[in-house]
């Protein structure tokens, strides 16, 4: 009934979305598995955490944020006009957000960095993308960002501000990027 629900939807003048907190996949990927299923799909029907998060950040006018994640994740927040740094010098003085993401490149480093951001620097923002415990792989599962998030939280006490399903930031992100009305939404999830 998917497909007839969703042919129901545009049928009526509404849109559907479909978010994800996985930002490791291209929406490419989702576009092909959906046409597998019989459902059309293109770019603009998606928000993924890290476009959530992006919608989240712009506002803030952040001086520098530190992109715990991989290179394509702080790409994405430089090519959204945010000034994402992957590494500093000292303390990172002019650094008043730490951002991350699910980061299949994690190094002691970026871990040690977020700890000096985290434990030295209680002005510092501190924003995750999802709070996924684990990610699907094709041999079973490894730790997602809420995971390395409990990891920092052991070290620093500091716990992050999710942004990702099942908060209500990416719903109302999406809303409000398609222009409707929370009495004009309906979220249905896995």
């Amino acid at each position: 009934g998917t497909v007839d629900f969703l042919t129901k939807v545009r049928g009526r003048g509404g849109k559907y979305v479909f978010m994800t907190n996985n930002s490791s996949k291209s929406v490419d990927k989702y576009i092909e598995k959906l046409a597998s299923l019989g459902i059309a799909a293109d770019t603009g029907d998606f928000l993924t955490s890290v476009d959530a998060t992006i919608a989240f950040l712009k506002p803030k006018k952040y001086r520098e944020i530190y992109a715990l994640g991989t290179e394509s994740f702080r790409e994405q927040l430089l090519s959204a006009g945010l000034p994402a740094v992957d590494r500093f010098e000292g303390r990172g003085e002019d650094i008043d957000c730490l951002c991350m993401g699910f980061d299949t490149e994690l190094s002691f480093r970026k871990l040690e960095d977020a700890c000096i951001l985290l434990t030295g620097r209680p002005e510092v923002d501190y924003i995750a993308t999802n709070p996924d415990l684990v990610c699907p792989t094709w041999y079973g599962y490894v730790p997602d960002c809420g995971s390395v998030s409990i990891m920092l939280e052991n070290a620093t006490k500091r716990k992050p501000r999710f942004i990702g399903k099942p908060e209500p930031e990416m719903a109302l992100s999406a809303m409000a990027k398609f222009g409707f009305t929370p009495e004009e939404t309906v979220v249905v999830g896995d």
